[in-house]
């Protein structure tokens, strides 16, 4: 399973930008798919996950200006962002767990896309 995160590039803060995840290959089912970043020097760490029952949850950094959603018959999750602070600044990626059409489990990271929040 592939997944492709695009959407990024240079925002002023207070802005918006919305990434999208979108996962191909055999699959079967996406369980969840998540969102993660990691700025310049720093540790990846989460933003926001989202079940395939839809339910969310995000980290207390982001919540009230990001929103993860989803699109089951394309496969895609997409994290608006909104209000962009520079802190906000990262490569994210995204991931994704589910099966396979063959019901193996999978386990799958996307190549990073750049969010750039500067004035």
């Amino acid at each position: 399973v592939q997944l492709q995160a695009y959407g990024g590039g240079l925002v002023r803060p207070g802005g918006s930008l919305r990434l999208s995840c979108a996962a191909s290959g055999s699959i079967f089912s996406i369980n969840n798919m998540g969102w993660y970043r990691q700025a310049p020097g720093k540790q990846r760490g989460f933003v926001a996950r989202i079940t395939n029952d839809g339910l969310t949850n995000y980290a207390d950094s982001v919540k009230g200006r990001f929103t993860i959603s989803r699109d089951n018959a394309k496969n895609t999750r997409y994290l608006q962002m909104n209000n962009l602070k520079p802190e906000d600044t990262a490569v994210y990626y995204c991931s994704a767990a589910g099966l396979t059409q063959d019901l193996r489990g999978f386990e799958s990271w996307g190549r990073g896309t750049l969010v750039t929040v500067s004035s």
